[in-house]
């Protein structure tokens, strides 16, 4: 895509191999990016994926692989492999989120730094890696929080306090990395539903609670996700929210 802005820049998408990820990945590369596409469990997934995309462009994309609770060591890898394959990073989103429930008389220290480290930790301490070379390119992080940072959802409570914190992350390093590096936000509602523990009935209130009466598609978020990569250029520290009205619906 030659007249595209993005033509041969760099993006980094951790867990981009299924759900959003992967559909945030498909835009950005459909788009002229060259991707590096974190996954952890979703091997198969991961790899199709990337057949997928090398067929429309060979040597566009890359896996890492890893489990994000594992630290600095990893972060530093993957920030590594991409710039030793690629030269350069311009995008960072992160993506890879953990998501189940937590009554609040049952939460678990182990559930409560699972949940953290994936959703908040690995955000944080990837963004302090990737700064300098997002500096370098004059590039931007996109974070993917939740509808649930804002408005808590019952029996999620780590989960929705894990979100709250990328936004206010979100926010806070708009500051630390201006004027250099954008920072900004996704918050999607009815987009993909939970891959288990939800029935028919309590999908149709969800959606009965949207002003615009339909869930979203993972197209919605990867388009404002490219439309604060590629259009945003003026616009850091926000958290735009994608999810038919549900926020103001009361």
């Amino acid at each position: 895509m030659p007249d595209s802005p993005l033509e041969g820049k760099v993006a980094l998408v951790t867990g981009g191999a299924h759900r959003l990820g992967a559909a945030i990945a498909r835009t950005l590369h459909a788009h002229g990016m060259r991707l590096v596409i974190h996954y952890h469990a979703s091997e198969a997934a991961a790899h199709a994926l990337q057949k997928e995309l090398q067929a429309a462009r060979p040597d566009s994309v890359m896996l890492v692989r890893g489990d994000l609770r594992n630290g600095e060591k990893l972060y530093r890898n993957l920030i590594f492999e991409t710039v030793e394959s690629f030269e350069r990073l311009d995008v960072l989103v992160n993506n890879a989120a953990r998501f189940y429930e937590t009554p609040f008389s049952e939460v678990s220290e182990e559930q409560w730094d699972d949940i953290f480290q994936t959703n908040l930790r690995a955000p944080f301490f990837l963004s302090q890696v990737a700064a300098p070379h997002l500096k370098k390119t004059g590039g931007c992080i996109v974070n993917i929080v939740d509808l649930y940072a804002d408005r808590p959802l019952p029996n999620y409570s780590v989960y929705s306090m894990s979100k709250a914190g990328l936004s206010m992350m979100t926010r806070s390093l708009a500051r630390e990395l201006a004027p250099e590096v954008r920072v900004n936000a996704v918050a999607p509602g009815a987009i993909l539903w939970p891959e288990k523990g939800i029935d028919e009935m309590s999908k149709q209130r969800i959606i009965s609670r949207t002003l615009l009466k339909r869930p979203g598609q993972p197209e919605d978020i990867a388009a404002t996700v490219l439309y604060l990569v590629r259009d945003a250029v003026y616009t850091t520290g926000q958290v735009l929210t994608v999810d038919g009205g549900r926020s103001v619906a009361g």
